[in-house]
């Protein structure tokens, strides 16, 4: 800051600047709060389809967190630049008081050239005031050095005020090229400590592993872990760590040694792998020019070796700081395609297998102990579980094409001639990657590759994070996601061990399949004379969807339900959500509100025989799946089951299970919706609680005769919960229950046993003994 600058500045411009930001700021929390309140309450409560629900439903709800984040960041910016200006007006004020007491002492002060000033002692004398500053003295000396230290403090904190400034601000405007920014500071202060910490951290995480102290390293630990979700800290972090030391770092502190600080902090290893995984994904969204050259770099040092005599490449590092945190969609797009393309390369087009299995002298790239992190492909599948729309793209890509040199193929037209396929990223990691062998840190086989491919399924799929369920205002499906689900079902009605040979995916296919009940129900109900289009609508009327429904057979559906049941965790999820999107249905379609135009058919028996129908078809598949999974070790298997089922009601407490995503998925108009709230609600939710009950009452009781009995208790049950979910919703409406409840019992009756002929026509190669 020059001496003059500072002293004579006018802050005309920056008062100016200073109002504008207000009132822009107090301007877009009217727009925020009318584009919440208003645009977005609309969209919730339009009846929307097709198009409509799928583009231009999230369009609204982007728009509408456009105008959130345009506040935050407005704010930031105008605490930023209104704490910058009064700072520097209090130095100003401070110079000009200091040169007054200096002049009482005959001190002069001027400016010179390139911004400085100078302190002398003024002479000659006239009428000096008392107790002067004599020129020569030891006084005169004394006081022009400490005037010229005082003024030259002020300088340097206006300096620093100015320049933290400038940086923050310049920080905050280029996290997003097009947009805003989330980011959020109350002043200037903390945006500027934000910036200092992260140059700190930085500098710990650049020195050799080797000199790094148990000290340094907790630092930056906890740094990480308290930071990770600021913006402009994790943006600068990487910044000044750039690409290829961020893979510096990270391989170099695991790589094998006896190090004073592995054994110090070798437990804590973890830890920091997360904190620095969830500090890279959110520096992954910012926009600045040292971000675009940080992603830039790491997609193109994936492919290379980390060092000169090092078999690892960058791929292998970077996907282990994956698997936390929300990257980046984009990012995640550019490296998931460089991953495949080296992948192609590595394995001649999908020939074989790929990636090294870890060496002795190899770093411990993962140190969850869930596998060793030499397979690149396991960390990215954990980052987009996170990453629901970048997982969509990603898993409709294309592996291979028709032309180019591979061995895939199939026939296609029926003629017994086998011709070159197309492969979806999908079809190549779900059906034909030869996954590498790995081991836990406990030497046991490690299932993470696959079971986090499972994962980003269900994001992909879904639309949300894997394990959290849809949020209450999620929109519908889209064409590629509905696509996507499609592919799936035909895949593991292809080969139904490519879900069966690895249970542990169940839970997470159990609730894909659970967000896509009304789709399955629907392919399930093309049995002539069985479930007929009614008087005023179609069996799409039955089922509603709200966005684009899922391309499915009933013979895949049928196929792929008996290899769901087969695993506890989807048989649990699948069941429980066919009982409360067979409680929606009853309470929707027997609402006396309901359009005639979204009628199945305005006879009440009808419509509830159909429903129960359905829902018992389900239950039935599904009890074939169990019975065939737990032939063999009956009772010790039977008890998973009983486990998976009573497990899944804490999930589904806890909001993460099936209620929302069914009543989600199936349904357009919430006004007119399942379970919205009040009587019908209340009406969901008891239903519920008994089905949980009855759940929870066959765990206790002794395995028996298990086939045989879970045939007869399914059955049984089954009839039961349809009669008290149409009783539940009659009552919740105020409709007389007639005999709705006879119909219930019946149609239920007819789809559970009318499973087992359907999975005898339908699925040969299972047994269907009952």
């Amino acid at each position: 800051m020059d001496f003059e600058t500072l002293r004579f500045a006018k802050f005309g411009q920056l008062d100016a600047a200073v109002t504008d930001w207000s009132t822009m700021v107090s301007n877009l929390a009217v727009l925020k709060d009318d584009a919440r309140d208003g645009l977005k309450a609309a969209a919730d409560k339009a009846d929307w389809s097709g198009d409509n629900a799928n583009v231009t439903k999230g369009f609204v709800d982007k728009t509408v967190r456009e105008f959130d984040d345009a506040h935050k960041q407005a704010k930031s910016l105008w605490n930023i630049v209104k704490d910058t200006r009064d700072e520097l007006k209090a130095y100003q004020r401070q110079l000009n008081e200091a040169m007054e007491r200096g002049s009482a002492k005959n001190l002069r002060v001027a400016a010179t050239s390139g911004g400085g000033f100078t302190v002398t002692v003024s002479t000659p004398y006239v009428n000096p005031p008392v107790g002067p500053t004599v020129p020569g003295s030891s006084e005169s000396e004394r006081d022009v050095n400490a005037l010229r230290g005082e003024l030259q403090g002020i300088l340097d904190k206006a300096t620093e005020s100015d320049h933290t400034g400038s940086v923050a601000l310049r920080a905050l405007a280029d996290q997003s090229e097009l947009g805003f920014t989330g980011a959020e500071y109350k002043d200037r202060d903390s945006a500027d400590k934000a910036i200092k910490q992260a140059d700190e951290l930085a500098a710990i995480a650049k020195k050799n592993p080797d000199d790094l102290t148990a000290k340094e390293f907790d630092k930056l630990n906890t740094g990480l872990k308290k930071m990770s979700g600021d913006e402009l800290f994790s943006a600068r972090f990487a910044e000044q760590l750039e690409a290829q030391g961020t893979l510096d770092f990270w391989a170099e502190l695991n790589t094998p040694s006896s190090t004073d600080l592995q054994r110090a902090r070798g437990d804590q290893f973890d830890e920091l792998q997360k904190n620095l995984s969830l500090t890279l994904a959110t520096a992954s969204h910012s926009d600045s020019s040292g971000m675009t050259k940080w992603k830039h770099e790491m997609v193109e040092l994936g492919s290379q070796p980390i060092s000169k005599n090092s078999g690892t490449v960058g791929f292998q590092v970077m996907s282990n700081l994956m698997r936390w945190g929300n990257y980046d969609n984009s990012f995640l797009n550019e490296y998931g395609n460089e991953l495949i393309k080296t992948e192609k390369e590595r394995t001649d087009n999908g020939r074989h297998g790929t990636w090294n299995t870890p060496a002795p002298l190899d770093p411990t790239l993962n140190r969850t102990g869930s596998d060793s992190g030499m397979d690149p492909m396991t960390g990215f599948m954990k980052a987009l579980s996170s990453s629901p729309d970048a997982a969509t793209e990603f898993f409709n890509d294309t592996f291979v094409t028709k032309d180019e040199d591979h061995e895939f193929k199939e026939d296609t037209d029926g003629n017994n001639k086998r011709e070159m396929r197309e492969l979806t990223n999908f079809d190549y990691l779900f059906e034909e990657r030869d996954w590498p062998e790995d081991q836990t840190d406990k030497g046991e086989d490690s299932i993470a590759g696959r079971n986090n491919m499972a994962l980003a399924l269900e994001a992909a799929t879904t639309g949300h994070p894997a394990g959290e369920g849809p949020r209450e205002d999620a929109p519908p499906h889209s064409a590629q996601q509905a696509n996507l689900m499609g592919d799936l079902v035909a895949s593991v009605s292809e080969d139904k061990t490519r879900l069966t040979d690895h249970s542990y995916m169940g839970d997470s296919i159990g609730q894909i399949s659970s967000e896509y009940l009304p789709d399955m129900n629907r392919a399930m109900s093309d049995d002539p004379g069985v479930l007929e289009d009614g008087e005023d609508g179609k069996i799409s009327n039955l089922f509603p969807i709200a966005g684009s429904p899922a391309d499915l057979n009933h013979r895949d559906t049928t196929r792929f339900l008996l290899a769901v049941g087969q695993t506890p965790e989807g048989y649990a999820r699948v069941e429980l959500s066919q009982k409360e999107y067979m409680m929606n249905l009853m309470d929707h379609h027997l609402n006396p509100d309901l359009p005639t135009d979204q009628r199945f058919s305005p006879d009440k028996n009808l419509t509830v025989s159909q429903i129960s129908y359905a829902s018992g078809e389900v239950a039935g598949t599904l009890a074939i799946g169990r019975q065939e999974e737990i032939s063999g070790a009956a009772e010790e298997k039977d008890k998973s089951y009983d486990h998976a089922l009573t497990q899944t009601k804490g999930a589904i407490s806890g909001g993460i299970g099936i209620g929302i995503g069914v009543g989600t998925s199936f349904i357009a108009t919430p006004a007119v919706g399942a379970a919205v709230g009040g009587a019908a609600g209340t009406a969901t939710g008891m239903f519920m609680e008994e089905i949980f009950k009855d759940y929870e009452g066959e765990a206790k009781n002794e395995a028996g005769p298990i086939m045989a009995e879970h045939w007869e208790n399914g059955r049984d049950t089954n009839f039961k919960h349809s009669q008290e979910a149409a009783i539940r919703a009659a009552k919740a409406h105020g409709i007389p229950l007639g005999d709705l409840a006879t119909y219930a019992r019946t149609g239920a009756r007819d789809g559970f046993t009318d499973a087992g002929p359907n999975v005898a026509a339908m699925g040969p190669d299972l047994k269907t003994d009952i």
